[in-house]
């Protein structure tokens, strides 16, 4: 059955018909995001939600989403999206970082003009009549130092577009090289520094308890006097009552905001302040911006829902289309020893090891670590899934840690996954081989080739002759069909397994009369999403 998508915003035409072009069903309520209940009596018929910024993707939305596997936001910002809930619920959450970067980066230039040419000023009182050439001294961009705050994908178009108005450019981000810095031509500083220096000062960073209030009072007053300030970014990353402060002194010259902390902004502090200039969040608002933004999203969910390609998500690791095919066996081998460990213990999880080994340790394993979890955690809660397991992980304060190693052995490339309780330590690695079927290749240390069917008893034993027979004998006395079998053993004597294939779920009663022969160390039914 083809994927289902709503689109609960304003979206171009063009983009719902990518997700009709590329099979996905889609229904188009552009109206709808605003109707709190009926979009929650309705989203359980979706696996994907297309939003901008009027749907609000709340924890309780989502509780009503018992099929919704992906929201798309077109757009960068998702202040309208609870990420920790959708996590939980196993959602993943898109943006678009860079379908309105250009636009955004632009707008913050313009900007930039205004407040130091005081455009719009001067265009009311012309418009007015009044010709008041001499009140409007404006100062040159050429030669004057622009602060960067945020030197990301917007960030760094500004320093471009900056670095060719011939502005010498500071810029202040932690994860800034020397060697992107370099190629922006701009100078890599402290806050400090770039507060001290900047004869402007335009912000691009996202909201985060650090950077919210970058620009308080405190900071604000390490700005050189004069200092005229843009933010295009997120509200809430200036405190605009102490920037008004700083105005109404004379210290900041001028702002130039496009961003609000309250949102729609129908009355601020700064609002008919002389030397601001304001505008309505049209950063991203541009023709070519809405169409491109609408059009990524669009490709990003049918990509997901599709093929399992992920892009741009903020709760779960990137897989591009080719990784996806490449390491779909992968994350299913990576699933399947998680829920064999997962199966194997009652007992509260510690700590999870992974070890990758040969070429698989160079593929994206971000991605096959939250299958490993995804699969452990299965076991005591059917609903984790890729996205919720590191956030279930983190919750029950497991360990998880990552070790890569060149080939070390027979096989090309395999996955040896330990798990750690309080009593013990229990290891499985599996491979895929050339027929692209996953397998485990070693339990408790003993090897072993065995498949992975849909329904499997794993015993432990003792070596010594009858085993063999007594399992035969036992599942045929309860009509339980065995379609294949796969023994191993550590030497002679001494430890030794059976991974039997079953047609369908043993009953309890069958476990108990093996476990009432004494002959087995353990005996557990298994369970596998094949």
């Amino acid at each position: 059955m083809a994927p289902r998508v709503l689109v609960s915003d304003e979206l171009s035409e063009t983009a719902v018909q990518i997700f009709r072009d590329r099979g996905v069903e889609v229904d188009y309520m552009p109206k709808l995001g605003k109707d709190k209940e009926k979009l929650a009596e309705i989203i359980h018929q979706y696996d994907g939600l297309a939003i901008r910024s009027a749907t609000k993707v709340t924890e309780k939305l989502l509780q009503n989403a018992a099929n919704l596997k992906v929201v798309g936001r077109a757009g960068i910002g998702v202040d309208n999206v609870d990420i920790p809930a959708a996590s939980k619920k196993g959602v993943i959450v898109m943006n678009t970082p860079f379908g309105n970067s250009v636009t955004t980066a632009e707008h913050a230039i313009a900007m930039m003009f205004a407040i130091a040419r005081q455009l719009p000023e001067a265009s009311a009182s012309t418009h007015a009549g009044k010709w008041e050439k001499s009140k409007f001294m404006g100062v040159e961009l050429f030669n004057k130092t622009l602060g960067v705050i945020g030197a990301g994908n917007i960030g760094g178009i500004v320093c471009d577009r900056a670095v060719g108005l011939k502005m010498k450019v500071v810029a202040f981000d932690p994860f800034l090289s020397e060697e992107r810095a370099k190629q922006l031509g701009v100078t890599k500083v402290e806050l400090d520094e770039l507060l001290a220096r900047a004869d402007f000062i335009t912000l691009h960073v996202p909201l985060t308890d650090k950077t919210r209030n970058i620009l308080g009072r405190e900071n604000l007053a390490k700005t050189k006097k004069g200092v005229r300030i843009i933010n295009c970014a997120r509200g809430g990353l200036i405190d605009e009552a102490a920037l008004k402060d700083f105005l109404d002194n004379g210290h900041v010259a001028g702002a130039a905001l496009d961003v609000f902390e309250v949102e729609p902004a129908t009355e601020n502090v700064l609002f008919n302040h002389p030397n601001v200039v304001v505008t309505p969040h049209l950063g991203a608002s541009t023709t070519e911006a809405q169409e491109n933004v609408a059009l990524q999203v669009a490709e990003q969910m049918s990509d997901y829902l599709l093929t399992g390609a992920v892009s741009n998500a903020l709760n779960m690791p990137n897989v591009t289309a080719e990784e996806a095919t490449v390491m779909g066996p992968w994350i299913k081998l990576a699933g399947h020893i998680g829920a064999f460990i997962g199966q194997m213990t009652d007992e509260p999880v510690k700590a999870i090891n992974i070890l990758y080994d040969g070429k698989v340790a160079d593929m994206n394993l971000a991605a096959l670590n939250q299958a490993v979890i995804a699969g452990v955690l299965k076991a005591q809660n059917p609903d984790v899934n890729l996205v919720s397991a590191p956030v279930v992980a983190k919750d029950k304060g497991i360990q998880i840690s990552t070790t890569k190693q060149d080939k070390s052995g027979t096989f090309d490339a395999y996955i040896k996954v330990t798990m750690v309780t309080d009593k013990r330590e229990r290891s499985v690695a599996g491979t895929v081989f050339s027929d692209g079927k996953p397998r485990f290749i070693q339990i408790k240390g003993i090897n072993i080739d065995a498949e992975i069917g849909a329904h499997m008893l794993y015993t432990t034993n003792e070596d010594v002759p009858g085993i063999i027979g007594l399992l035969g004998m036992t599942m045929g006395k309860n009509n339980v069909n065995i379609a294949n079998f796969t023994l191993g053993r550590s030497s002679v004597g001494q430890d030794a397994i059976a991974m039997l294939y079953l047609d369908a779920p043993i009953d309890t009663k069958v476990v108990e009369t093996l476990e009432a022969t004494g002959m087995f160390q353990q005996v557990k039914p298994l369970a596998f999403e094949v």
